[in-house]
Formats: C-alpha cells, structure tokens, sequence
C-alpha cells in the first residue's frame, strides 16, 4: 500500500486509535518501529498485534515529563541506530466550558499536546540536522484550524502547534528537515471518550459524531500517502474538513454553522 519501506518510525500515543492503527499499517511494509504512550501493556499488545513484531520496540513516555524527554530520543535512537520519521501522535481532548473549566486542565491541554510535542520535536532535531534528513508528521486537528464550543484549551494548543511547526519547517528546509501537518476530523477512535472535563476527569463516552467518523484504519492510510508525498499541511475526513476553507473565506458564516450544529 505504501511507499514508506525500510524506514526507522517513532510513533507517539502509539497505544490506540490513530497511532496503532499507524503501526499496523506501516509494519506491513518493513519499516522498523519505535511505539511510545504512557501505557507500556497496551504498547505491547500493539507490538504483539503487528505482522513482524521483532521490528517493533516499546518505549513508553509521558509527555509531561518534560525533564525525561531529552534522555528516551537518545534512546530512541540507540535503538535502530538512527530514527528517519517522528510521528507526534501523542495527545489528549477536552469537553467543557470555559467559564466551568478549572486552570489544571488548560496546563494539560498545553503541557501534553502542545510543549511535551515540542520537547520531544527539539530533542531530535539535531540527529536530522545531523543526518541531513528527517521527517516530522505532526498531529494535530482541524481544530487547530477553527474552534469549536468546549474544546477551548485543545483547540489553543492545536492552534499552537500550527505556528511551531510551520517555522521550524521554514528554518529547517536547508537541512533537509521536512515538516508535514495532519488535521484530522471526526475519526473513530476514543479521543472523546478520553477528554478531560472541567473538573480534569475523563468524559468517558463517545460523541455522536466521533463515532460516525471516519474509519481509523482508512484515517491511517490517508496519513500514510501526505507522509510519503511529504505534503505540508493536509486535511482528513469528511464534510467537517471544509470547515477550514470556510473560516478562511467566510469566517462569520463557519461561526454561525458551528453554533447551530454543536452538540456537547
């Protein structure tokens, strides 16, 4: 299915979802895989779960623990020897009201998916410079792209990473560093199940329009494709994604369609 072969893959929140759905898919081509989350059992099952296992090594990490960061990448990369593409797949969402929602859960929002990203991001960045090669595939959302009502710190902390990666894209290009940017849409993984809530404990359950998203396994096959035409920004899934093309063109009218069709 893909092009992608022979390559040294880093993928975070690789325990369910987006990222496992990525192993599986990017195993099947040869290419030898680091998986990372918090959860080393279910990091296992992944790795157990892929076609070749013995080209697949676990390394859980928290994103938080910015401090640890710097250490896994140089094991990391002592693993295979060399890493070619770090997917930062590694996240959480929220489901609350701003006015309702407690401070701890905007510092999550930013220390997971936006400052733990670019901790992991800085400390390998010298091996691609290095290297002269190296892609960075970033996960982000549409809602780095537009809001939308309760997800007020995910989507400050997607926006921010937009602004990061597209710099270090720019300052980076010379050193044959590539920076690709995936939005993905209502995909069907247990992102919403996930969320934090005001008081920072999980929702645990699912949106309707999660569920009736896109297939993670076809999700993954998309990524896959922008990965291998090293494409700079792409956006995946369905009718939500010309949302984007709305708050460029016609903000006030993406404001008005939003608010008419959220459902907490």
């Amino acid at each position: 299915m893909s092009s992608i072969g022979e390559k040294v893959i880093w993928i975070t929140g690789a325990s369910s979802g987006i990222g496992e759905a990525l192993a599986y898919e990017l195993c099947k081509n040869g290419n030898r895989l680091l998986l990372s989350s918090r959860r080393e059992d279910a990091l296992e099952r992944v790795k157990s779960n892929c076609n070749i296992p013995e080209n697949v090594v676990v390394l859980p990490l928290d994103l938080s623990h910015f401090d640890a960061l710097p250490d896994i990448t140089e094991k990391a990369i002592s693993k295979f020897g060399k890493i070619d593409i770090l997917i930062n797949n590694g996240g959480i969402s929220q489901r609350s009201l701003i006015a309702e929602t407690k401070f701890q859960v905007f510092k999550k929002m930013i220390d997971v998916n936006y400052l733990g990203t670019i901790q992991l991001t800085n400390s390998l960045l010298p091996h691609f410079i290095k290297n002269k090669q190296g892609q960075f595939v970033t996960i982000t959302s549409l809602m780095g792209k537009f809001g939308s009502p309760y997800r007020s710190g995910y989507c400050g902390a997607k926006h921010a990473l937009h602004g990061f990666f597209d710099v270090l894209r720019m300052e980076h290009e010379k050193d044959g560093v590539d920076v690709t940017l995936i939005c993905p849409g209502f995909i069907q993984t247990d992102v919403a199940k996930n969320a934090l809530t005001a008081d920072g404990s999980a929702q645990e359950k699912q949106d309707e329009a999660t569920a009736k998203g896109l297939p993670v396994a076809a999700c993954a096959k998309k990524i896959i494709r922008a990965i291998e035409k090293k494409k700079f920004e792409v956006y995946i899934g369905g009718k939500e994604t010309f949302a984007v093309y709305l708050k460029r063109f016609f903000p006030k009218v993406l404001h008005n369609v939003v608010l008419k069709s959220v459902v907490r």
